[in-house]
């Protein structure tokens, strides 16, 4: 059995819909806070585990009958550090066979500006020492979240970003899920690290273009200091943290930490990624 944790989220379900299709629903799992969340999920036949990543026990008993479990990152970038070793100290008590989990396609994080992201290192960290089976799905920054960097007026007002020319090989969520789904059914894997990524890298200039060629409107992209860009989005009443979060992501971007390009994704997948261009026609409906 596989248990995916974090199943009422996005990704979570993106994994699971793809597991129905290629096992037996009897032998998913899914752990959610809320099991209400998931009733078409129980429906169609899926264990429903209820757990939280702060309650060993509750992982614990979730893990029952489990050998294989996807650790999905957790949201609370203060103890998501821990919360991930609860989960991995449950899967050896239990005697689950391997745990895999979510990380960041991120070139170097020795310089990293958005240290949020050290807590994805330190997890493939506990992976590594734990003596469990593992797999590392490094996922790149979705495709689905270019709407919510470039603001919602953006064929009006274009793009303005801190990202420089910095380029990054984007990927929908719904490809990634199916990947990992893919790989969890895998015979095997032991210390495998996968990057999972499109097929090309972008910058904002060629996003702008995509977009400009799907809506038969110019869109236009223009780099601005990070300075610059974070009192524009305080004068929008955007929390502070959530500012400097983004600047975060913007600033490695610029800073070409993203810019990596895999063949894994293509090859669990066993089809191309879904291209730049197609996957903003789904996201903005054009």
């Amino acid at each position: 059995m596989i248990l995916v944790t974090g199943a009422s989220g996005q990704l979570g379900r993106a994994v699971i819909q793809q597991l129905l299709k290629n096992t037996a629903a009897d032998q998913i799992a899914a752990l959610v806070r809320d099991e209400n969340k998931v009733a078409d999920l129980k429906a169609a036949g899926v264990a429903i585990r209820v757990g939280h990543y702060d309650d060993p026990a509750s992982l614990e008993t979730a893990m029952n009958g489990v050998m294989r479990v996807l650790l999905i990152a957790g949201t609370d970038e203060e103890r998501r550090v821990q919360q991930h070793q609860n989960v991995v100290n449950a899967a050896k008590k239990a005697g689950v066979e391997g745990i895999a989990y979510t990380s960041r396609t991120l070139k170097d994080r020795s310089t990293l500006a958005n240290k949020l992201m050290e807590g994805h290192f330190q997890t493939e960290d506990a992976l590594q020492t734990s003596g469990l089976s593992y797999a590392i799905f490094r996922n790149v920054l979705y495709m689905d979240t270019i709407p919510q960097f470039v603001g919602e007026r953006v064929f009006d007002a274009g793009i303005t970003l801190p990202a420089g020319q910095g380029r990054l090989a984007f990927a929908l969520r719904s490809d990634m899920g199916e990947a990992i789904a893919n790989a969890l059914l895998a015979e095997r894997w032991n210390e495998t690290i996968y990057h999972l990524t499109g097929n090309a890298s972008y910058s904002f200039d060629d996003v702008a273009a995509a977009l400009t060629r799907l809506s038969g409107r110019q869109v236009s992209y223009t780099p601005v200091e990070a300075s610059t860009f974070g009192a524009q989005m305080l004068e929008r009443s955007l929390p502070a943290v959530v500012v400097q979060r983004m600047i975060g992501f913007m600033t490695d971007i610029k800073n070409g930490q993203e810019d990596q390009i895999s063949p894994d994704l293509e090859q669990l997948l066993g089809r191309e990624p879904t291209s730049l261009e197609a996957g903003l026609k789904m996201l903005y409906k054009l």
